[in-house]
């Protein structure tokens, strides 16, 4: 498998967690949003969307981080990181989903860039509109976690994949972590883990 993603894409970021978790092999082929090369014609070819993660398979090419998760969970159900039964299987999903549907969307770098680029929104008035988001969605979560080292299992699951990226960018943008002490003690016991730590996006081949 082939892995095409940017080393900050939070999205891309997840999917290195998951085929860390299960122990699966892969190759890395950088994109640099920065420099636009998401909308290269090479690259479009892969990915129409002109985003990331890819993923290519012998199956052929997948897209969208967690449909990429889903698939690699049901081909390589060892180590399962969506575990229990269907309640629990449900539960740990709307976790993900808030982050990856809710939160991540309206913070990540294309829309960001349209801010300024676009609607001529000034630095602090972009940094303003990521710590609302956060805020917003970091405050739901907060209040849905337990007390399990990971979010609400004893084990790293798709809930901890989605929100390790998103704690990380957070953290990026200076969002103050007090007022979440759940989430930052997951996202701080999940990067005791090497599959997290190799994850990194400051281990990574591209990593500048």
């Amino acid at each position: 498998m082939k892995l095409y993603g940017y080393f900050r894409s939070s999205a891309a970021y997840r999917v290195r967690i998951a085929l860390n978790l299960k122990e699966l092999d892969y190759q890395q082929s950088a994109i640099n949003l920065l420099k636009g090369e998401q909308n290269s014609e090479d690259y479009k070819k892969i990915n129409p969307q002109g985003l990331v993660p890819t993923l290519t398979t012998d199956k052929g090419i997948l897209i969208q981080s967690l449909a990429i998760i889903e698939w690699l969970e049901e081909t390589f159900p060892e180590r399962s990181i969506i575990p229990g039964d269907s309640w629990k299987k449900a539960q740990l999903r709307s976790l993900a989903y808030q982050v990856s549907c809710d939160i991540h969307p309206v913070n990540n770098l294309r829309v960001l860039k349209y801010l300024q680029q676009e609607l001529a929104v000034s630095d602090d008035a972009k940094t303003q509109w990521y710590k609302h988001w956060i805020h917003t969605g970091f405050t739901a979560l907060e209040a849905q976690l337990d007390d399990q080292p990971f979010c609400c299992s004893e084990q790293p699951s798709i809930a901890d994949i989605c929100l390790v990226p998103q704690v990380f960018n957070a953290l990026r943008f200076k969002v103050e972590m007090t007022d979440f002490p759940k989430i930052h003690e997951i996202y701080k016991h999940c990067n005791m883990q090497p599959a997290f730590i190799d994850a990194a996006p400051e281990n990574q081949p591209d990593a500048v």
